[in-house]
């Protein structure tokens, strides 16, 4: 099975920008829809950004679309949104996870692999 590690959060202020990163290892994440959550305190762990096992199509959360960019690269192994103008209300953990078959699903409950997460913290 494949295990999934994120890195490259952090503090960055309203307005900037930040790349999170996505390695997956065990195996290819050719054979896997990928995606990107978020969870803030209280709430509930939401689809932020996701791409589908071929790459043709990406999907994304409506308040990030034109701001998040997801990619992946088949040589890397890696699943990494680039995350710009980023706002207070981002802040949460960002969690990457993996799903076997070619769909991105919206619901958390739908995928099968995920990461340990890493912090965002957006500050205004």
């Amino acid at each position: 099975q494949v295990q999934l590690v994120e890195s490259g959060g952090g503090l960055v202020q309203a307005g900037g920008s930040l790349r999170l990163s996505c390695a997956a290892s065990g195996r290819a994440i050719s054979m896997y829809a990928m995606g990107w959550f978020r969870q803030a305190p209280g709430k509930e762990r939401e689809f932020v950004a996701g791409i589908t096992r071929g790459g043709g199509n990406t999907y994304y959360l409506d308040s990030v679309k034109g701001r998040f960019t997801i990619s992946r690269d088949y040589a890397k192994n890696t699943v990494d949104p680039q995350m710009n103008i980023l706002r207070p209300e981002e802040t949460a953990v960002y969690y990457c996870a993996a799903n076997l078959g070619f769909r991105v699903e919206v619901a958390a409950g739908s995928w099968g692999y995920w990461g340990q997460g890493t912090q965002v913290t957006v500050s205004s």
